[in-house]
């Protein structure tokens, strides 16, 4: 297993036909104790990973949210929305098969907001991003990215695919900023600003 961090470049996708990119946090009480933090952690809190294909420097389509399959034939598909953290594994996930994306999709960029009034990254721990190869059928765990959520932000542009020429690249962005909660225009803004 190897962890991807911006300083590295971008790595070579040749051969991966199917990625995967999956977040998982866990809801916290933060110095909640007693029945305000037993509370807190039942009703977690919702962090939102969300996938935005731009062709050129436009923002044309948005995976995540309610938005689930927005190319509609595959190409990019979102998980669901997991309004918690509870639970094993990743709490949501998107899956890219390159094969499908359209030409004029030049970079798919990933990012992790706390997009919904009241979320927060500071309500949430064990934020973790997992990069997984799905070609050929078979999910295998590839990297981790580990961005920093230390911020007052509550948006990380997580990582984008380039396209290259008939190939792809991930590279890890980890730049953190604003976005207005609830604005999925000021979401695709800051998409195409990292």
């Amino acid at each position: 297993m190897i962890t991807l961090t911006k300083e590295d470049g971008p790595a070579d996708l040749d051969g991966v036909t199917h990625l995967s990119i999956g977040v998982s946090w866990d809801p916290t009480a933060g110095s909640s104790g007693g029945v305000m933090g037993v509370l807190r952690r039942k009703t977690g809190t919702d962090l939102d990973l969300i996938a935005i294909a731009v062709q050129g420097g436009d923002p044309v389509r948005l995976a995540g949210l309610d938005s689930l399959d927005p190319m509609g034939n595959g190409s990019l598909v979102h998980s669901g929305d997991n309004q918690t953290g509870r639970g094993e594994g990743d709490d949501e996930t998107v899956t890219v098969e390159f094969g499908r994306v359209p030409a004029n999709i030049t970079s798919i960029v990933f990012i992790a907001a706390a997009f919904k009034k009241g979320s927060s990254f500071q309500k949430a721990r064990n934020i973790s991003f997992k990069v997984y190869d799905a070609t050929g059928g078979t999910v295998q765990q590839v990297a981790d990215i580990w961005p920093s959520l230390l911020t007052q932000d509550n948006g990380c542009a997580v990582a984008k695919a380039v396209r290259a020429g008939n190939s792809w690249k991930l590279e890890v962005i980890n730049t953190t900023g604003k976005v207005k909660q609830g604005d999925e225009h000021a979401l695709m803004r800051f998409a195409i600003s990292k």
